[in-house]
């Protein structure tokens, strides 16, 4: 069993990252939201209801982009809305609005073969933001990339969910990552997983970058994170 007595609630429109050991259950518990995988025992309610199979209500990023290989970025982002049966007028103007907010706009001819790691990533964000799901379930989205690329996506991930105000569950192994991301930070035990504390790791939106990751409480919230995750993976501090 991978998870067992797991309760977590997750408020409207926030962002909440999920930390861990390895294998404690923080991919599974997300592809049951997605409805991707199913539930044997408990359940997991979405404003007050059932979660169903994969619908348009949620929307899934994953580590290693799973992009058309045979689409163009702009063919990508298409796809969800050419599904929907959105019509092409409207269909092309949210394209290149999407084209535009993630900074595609010299690639949206180019194919996935063409493009870096980093805007990969950026056209699978786009191909699920596009068809408006109210929840953004992402996995390891950056763990692919290098560190450079990895920070400035972490920026732009952050722009769009100010801006969209969407709710986020973000898996990430990364307790950095976590911390300057999410308004609270899960911690699970080890496997079978629960929730073992939930952190508040909300920072003043007036701080830059630098700031809030030379801050007292950043290295603070990250020491006690960590901490918690190297308990559950048996480690000594």
């Amino acid at each position: 069993m991978a998870l067992d007595g797991f309760n977590l609630e997750v408020r409207e429109n926030e962002f909440l990252a999920i930390v861990g050991p390895s294998g404690c259950g923080k991919s599974t518990f997300l592809y049951m939201v997605g409805g991707f995988l199913d539930i044997s025992e408990g359940r997991i309610l979405i404003n007050g209801h059932p979660v169903g199979p994969p619908g348009r209500d949620r929307g899934i990023v994953f580590q290693h982009f799973a992009l058309f290989p045979w689409r163009t970025v702009r063919g990508n982002i298409a796809y969800s809305l050419e599904e929907m049966g959105i019509p092409k007028e409207e269909r092309e103007e949210k394209v290149h609005s999407y084209i535009q907010l993630m900074k595609l706009e010299r690639f949206e001819n180019s194919y996935p073969n063409q493009l870096s790691g980093g805007m990969k990533q950026r056209v699978a964000i786009a191909r699920t933001l596009a068809f408006d799901p109210e929840i953004l379930l992402m996995d390891e989205p950056f763990g692919a990339l290098d560190a450079q690329t990895r920070g400035l996506m972490q920026e732009e991930l952050l722009g769009i969910w100010s801006g969209k105000k969407k709710t986020v569950l973000f898996v990430t192994h990364d307790v950095r990552e976590a911390v300057y991301l999410a308004d609270r930070v899960a911690i699970m035990t080890a496997r079978p997983g629960r929730i073992k504390q939930v952190v508040d790791t909300k920072f003043n939106s007036g701080l830059t970058t630098d700031e809030i990751m030379k801050s007292e409480m950043f290295c603070d919230l990250t020491d006690q994170i960590w901490k918690e995750v190297r308990e559950e993976s048996g480690q000594s501090s």
